[in-house]
């Protein structure tokens, strides 16, 4: 299983570790999307920055 991760705010005004978890997670602009797998370090990201980004599944 896959998930579609993107990113819906800006990390302007974020702290450090948050902008640093979208770049990890490959998201560097507003309205971009990327697709990661479904696993616990995946999601332990998506946690961090839950308030700026949505999440989907794909299969």
């Amino acid at each position: 299983m896959m998930l579609k991760v993107t990113q819906i705010k800006s990390a302007i005004g974020g702290k450090q570790n948050q902008r640093d978890t979208l770049r990890s997670l490959g998201l560097r602009r507003i309205g971009q999307s990327v697709e990661r797998p479904d696993d616990e370090v995946t999601r332990g990201m998506i946690r961090t920055v839950a308030h700026l980004v949505s999440v989907e599944e794909v299969k």
